[in-house]
């Protein structure tokens, strides 16, 4: 094993114990030489291992006194976050109310896109976006559908919406949100709690209202809103199931 590897797999460890609070904000982190011992390396690659976490932004050097834990909660910015959420899978509660954040996020500025789209002028060229559908289909149709592409692909589509419409820092944001989906295996399952061809339908459907000459009536974009929400929903309990968080009715029924 090279020592590249060494210090990625004991810095993640080391990680997973400050997401998982097992490290608490304000503490000083294992010495160098802890880290060395515990672990079985030499001083040189201990230390490459602390600076690889405070490149995590998870600690920071103190002059004289070592690496002091940073409140990555508190403190955190998009990166941190996203390193937070895949270092905290291993802690249920943690990674489930964080999943529940980040899929708010993504939801209200996907749905705000689509909706805000739907009631502007049409720039986007139709034919484009029909291909980027028809590629969405061929993958949701693989025997084994390949998930994170799919992902990547729905993404391409609204970066286009959110790019005509002037919405730069929702555009940011949500490409952040999917380099935290994709790297957790649990996260991009779960935006598959219902099937990859309903994914396609949602944007035939979407189209189609685009494509029409008439606007959609107030019920039906009140439908769509709900069905949105809905989706979300079970997107949330697959999660929760996957990485073993309880059920509140389960957890009440058995109190």
């Amino acid at each position: 094993m090279g020592s590249r590897t060494v210090v990625a797999d004991v810095a993640d460890e080391l990680a997973r114990r400050v997401a998982t609070g097992e490290y608490r904000p304000g503490e000083l982190m294992p010495s160098v030489r802890q880290v060395a011992d515990e672990f079985g390396m030499n001083r040189a690659t201990a230390q490459l291992t602390l600076g690889r976490l405070e490149s995590y932004g998870f600690v920071e050097a103190r002059r004289g006194k070592g690496f002091t834990i940073r409140d990555v909660r508190e403190e955190g910015g998009m990166d941190v976050y996203r390193h937070l959420f895949r270092f905290s899978i291993t802690a249920p509660e943690t990674a489930a109310e964080m999943f529940t954040d980040i899929v708010a996020v993504e939801r209200g500025i996907v749905l705000e896109a689509l909706l805000a789209y739907t009631a502007a002028e049409k720039v986007l060229d139709p034919g484009e976006l029909a291909a980027a559908v028809d590629e969405l289909e061929a993958l949701a149709r693989e025997s084994v559908p390949d998930y994170p592409r799919i992902i990547a692909t729905e993404i391409a589509l609204i970066r286009k919406v959110l790019g005509v419409l002037g919405m730069s820092m929702q555009r940011a944001v949500l490409n952040s949100i999917a380099d935290m989906v994709i790297e957790v295996p649990e996260a991009v399952t779960a935006y598959f709690a219902v099937a990859a061809d309903l994914h396609v339908l949602v944007w035939r459907a979407l189209l189609a209202v685009w494509d029409a000459e008439s606007e959609p009536s107030e019920a039906q974009l009140a439908l769509f809103e709900d069905l949105f929400a809905l989706y979300h929903e079970k997107v949330i309990a697959r999660f929760d199931e996957l990485v073993g968080v309880t059920p509140v009715a389960e957890t009440a029924a058995t109190a």
